[in-house]
């Protein structure tokens, strides 16, 4: 970057205000995650499910120089704290019940998508190392002139958190469970490297999930047919309306997805008598298969575990990635060969007492969180002597 030409910082409302071909040069600098490209987040705004009238206005963060993009940040004026997966509605509390006001916030995030990736975009040719201060300090100046409260970078890079901290976010830990694949040749690979008693259960799981003539179908790319959203948009919305009440994705996201970004998507479809009964959303990325959305329209035994996490596990094998992300929560991944990992998110508090509070809260909250993940890795099923346990 040439320090004698002009950075120039500008927010957009909307995707639409934004090249796509130099949005994704910078989301995908880093590798490839498709929760970052511009398919993906021009279509949660193009579909409904993440605009202004839904609490997600968007003040996406543009650095350009001399005509070009040279870094971009995904960034939402929002007034609520849902959709998020990292909880700040006890910080939101706090701060009314002392006459404050919380909303609004900025949330620098991929909407109802808690998979880690990189938040700060920046372009091949740039230095990130540089430039990152720069995009970290831009957004508590863009909290000032919008009269935020707070600034919340979550599912983040380490990079990211590391320079976030250091220009005077708060850090925050939390963990997801993740596969991680240890060059097998297949499932039965895998299964060796796990106790006896455990590759028993997991064999047992896989044979009870296809009882009552149940099949499975991995659907991707071309494949991908409006009847196939259909019937997962069923099973999305049961899922969501028993969860948290109003699902946050749309019908029409899930058309569009499938439009603009099929070869990423890996669609995993229970059948039972000619009709889809269950299924699991999943994005591919470079490294990782994510593991999105699950859900069904009949409940049989283990077909949970089959669809969330074992085909996922066989896919992965088969296509050499590297890892499978299976959303947020659940200790019961770690007896199906998903480790405990770490998560971050890092946030900048405006209010001084609001934020010793919040300090000396996450201080703690991170103690428990590395404990609670020395604990966990001592209770994973694979084999004492295999190289994923030390």
């Amino acid at each position: 970057m040439d320090q004698d030409d002009q950075l120039i910082v500008r927010a957009c409302d909307s995707f639409r205000g934004i090249d796509q071909k130099a949005w994704d040069a910078c989301a995908t600098a880093e590798g490839y995650n498709p929760f970052v490209t511009y398919a993906f987040l021009s279509s949660l705004e193009e579909s409904g499910s993440a605009t202004a009238e839904t609490g997600w206005l968007g003040q996406h963060l543009l650095f350009e120089q001399d005509g070009n993009l040279l870094g971009a940040i995904p960034c939402y004026l929002k007034n609520h704290s849902y959709g998020e997966y990292v909880f700040d509605h006890g910080w939101a509390d706090a701060l009314e019940r002392a006459g404050g006001h919380y909303y609004p916030k900025l949330q620098v995030s991929v909407p109802f998508t808690p998979a880690t990736g990189q938040r700060f975009l920046t372009a091949p040719e740039v230095d990130r190392k540089a430039l990152l201060p720069m995009l970290s300090g831009t957004l508590t100046a863009l909290c000032k002139q919008t009269h935020a409260s707070s600034v919340h970078v979550t599912f983040l890079a380490e990079d990211e958190w590391q320079v976030a901290g250091k220009n005077g976010y708060l850090k925050r830990i939390d963990q997801q469970f993740h596969w991680q694949n240890d060059d097998f040749s297949s499932f039965d690979d895998f299964l060796t490297a796990l106790s006896s008693r455990k590759r028993k259960t997991i064999r047992k799981e896989r044979r009870t999930a296809l009882e009552n003539q149940i099949t499975i179908e991995q659907i991707t790319g071309a494949d991908l047919r409006e009847e196939h959203w259909d019937a997962f948009f069923t099973f999305y919305m049961d899922t969501g309306s028993r969860k948290w009440g109003t699902p946050y994705l749309t019908r029409p996201f899930f058309s569009l997805i499938g439009e603009r970004m099929a070869d990423d998507i890996l669609l995993i479809m229970a059948k039972r008598n000619g009709r889809y009964i269950a299924g699991a959303l999943n994005f591919i990325g470079s490294d990782t298969l994510f593991g999105r959305n699950w859900g069904c329209i009949e409940d049989h035994p283990c077909l949970h575990f089959e669809l969330c996490y074992y085909q996922a596990i066989d896919w992965a094998i088969a296509n050499k990635r590297a890892f499978v992300e299976a959303g947020a929560q659940g200790a019961h991944k770690l007896a199906r060969g998903y480790q405990p990992v770490q998560t971050r998110s890092a946030h900048w508090i405006t209010n001084p007492s609001l934020r010793r509070a919040i300090d000396d809260y996450l201080n703690r909250e991170r103690f428990h969180v590395e404990q609670e993940q020395k604990i966990l890795a001592q209770h994973t099923p694979f084999r004492k002597d295999n190289a994923l346990t030390k």
